[in-house]
């Protein structure tokens, strides 16, 4: 049950217009980036004021000038593959209310939505939901473009440059504030493969990343033979948003993968134990050589499609067929693109010719398309023209990554007193499950429990269980560690036993 609330969360405000901290009154924490994982945080961080003990005064600064989450791919009907419980703070404060049901509630929308029976909810009703949090919020600011990040020795605190800007990016005024504590959560950047980038960057041809297909749409269904690279959601989710545009006999679409087939998404139950603080834990413990090596063939969870999505670009290519014949659309996985480039003037934008080559086969081929949607994902944003000052305190792996604790902490020399943590920018220490959703209210209590209650127990502002898989992903209980030769790894005896 869901005790009784305003129509507004508690004590709700518009943020002020500037953040404002200086050197003798710093912030507790200051927050780059204001994607769902920084926002989830902020929503947990305003709960400690109705908890009792002691509040943080914080501040979150992105450059957008509101927020919108992946905006280029609401496309109608699509969905998150989460259920809605994964929201910005359910899995860890249930009673919060910044919680998806809390929006519910304030909308007039809770009726409707017990009756629907979604456990997965659209896309376009988790942006709202998200937007509503981040509109009632206080200390988010938007407009606000982080420069320069940079330890005070000094003080011991950060000094944190910033760049106020107008709706359209132009700067407004410079500023400076002070924080003992950082978490970055920058998000991630759609990729472009080499081959393609230089397409991509010419304004006049119909070659669009993903992740601005909606803004795009109308321009790439008036073009005559249209390209999908990707086998991922988004690929699948745009080219059955296509299909379904496109008149039966004449979809001229092309669906090209690199991957060995059109795989689904490990949605199995104790696969998805994987996406658990119970594995992400086990997965920072192992060494780094094998972290490496499991990341790469994890793929499937990840990156795989969505039973429900392939299931409905079947049944559409199959509706097709119902009259005679076979749909004007080609799908071939285990197909790389090579190199590729305009000819002719065909519209008066040219075509795209692709040289592909299959992967299994090692032949070699060309296609000829007036438009290409990537779906080629994103990768994580680089983070050292930010943190380029603080770079000579940073703990480096052998492959020259940024160390990070089981806190989220950047592993920093001593002489740094202040924190700073990640979101979402450490897959190679945490595993999979950086970027699921499903894990942000975790990670976020994770972070205000080391900042607030110091990682002692009991002390925690936000208990947390202490077991969440039935897999057990390493033997525990009864181990005895033996001392191995120098250079080796200890061998370690174990008796496995019942919990």
């Amino acid at each position: 049950m869901i005790p009784p609330a305003p129509r507004t969360p508690p004590d709700a405000h518009p943020a002020p217009a500037e953040p404002t901290s200086s050197a003798d009154h710093p912030l507790d924490l200051v927050g780059i980036g204001i994607g769902p994982f920084n926002l989830s945080l902020a929503a947990l961080a305003d709960g400690l004021r109705h908890k009792g003990g002691p509040g943080l005064r914080t501040a979150f600064y992105d450059q957008r000038p509101a927020f919108h989450w992946h905006p280029g791919l609401l496309i109608e009907g699509t969905t998150v593959q989460v259920p809605f419980l994964a929201d910005l703070v359910t899995l860890a404060d249930p009673a919060s209310p910044w919680s998806f049901l809390n929006y519910l509630r304030a909308r007039d929308r809770l009726f409707p939505f017990y009756f629907a029976e979604r456990f997965h909810i659209q896309r376009a009703e988790y942006d709202a939901y998200c937007r509503w949090v981040s509109e009632q919020l206080p200390g988010l600011h938007f407009g606000h473009q982080v420069d320069l990040v940079r330890w005070n020795a000094e003080r011991d605190l950060f000094e944190v440059d910033f760049t106020q800007v107008d709706p359209v990016g132009e700067a407004e005024a410079l500023g400076r504030t002070y924080a003992r504590n950082l978490v970055i959560g920058v998000g991630t950047a759609p990729y472009v493969p080499e081959p393609l980038r230089p397409l991509a960057e010419a304004p006049t041809v119909p070659v669009v990343h993903s992740s601005e297909y909606l803004a795009n749409r109308e321009r790439l269904l008036a073009a005559g033979h249209l390209t999908v690279i990707g086998s991922g959601q988004s690929g699948a989710e745009v080219f059955l948003d296509l299909l379904r545009a496109r008149p039966a006999g004449r979809e001229r679409l092309a669906w090209l993968s690199r991957t060995p087939a059109f795989a689904p998404m490990e949605h199995s139950k104790l696969g998805l134990e994987q996406f658990t603080p119970d594995y992400t834990r086990y997965f920072h413990g192992l060494p780094e050589r094998v972290r490496d090596e499991l990341l790469p063939v994890q793929w499937q969870l990840h990156k795989g499609i969505d039973h429900d999505t392939l299931a409905a670009i079947h049944d559409e290519l199959y509706r097709r067929t119902v009259d005679g014949g076979w749909p004007d659309a080609v799908l071939t996985p285990g197909v790389r693109v090579r190199t590729a480039g305009r000819f002719g003037t065909g519209s008066g934008n040219g075509r795209v010719e692709l040289h592909l080559e299959h992967v299994q086969q090692g032949t070699r081929s060309r296609a000829t398309t007036d438009g290409v949607v990537l779906a080629t994902g994103y990768r994580e944003r680089r983070l050292d023209s930010l943190l380029g000052p603080l770079d000579p305190y940073l703990r480096r792996d052998t492959s020259q990554r940024p160390c990070v604790d089981e806190h989220f902490r950047l592993v920093m020399d001593h002489s740094v007193k202040g924190a700073v943590y990640v979101q979402n920018a450490e897959r190679h220490s945490h595993g999979v499950g950086a970027p699921d959703l499903g894990l942000a209210a975790w990670r976020s209590a994770v972070i205000l429990n080391s900042l607030v209650g110091a990682g002692e127990p009991g002390k925690e502002p936000y208990p947390l269980p202490a077991r969440t898989a039935f897999t057990t992903f390493g033997p525990t209980g009864g181990a005895a560690a033996r001392q191995g030769r120098p250079g080796e790894e200890p061998v370690r005896t174990v008796e496995l036993r019942h919990a």
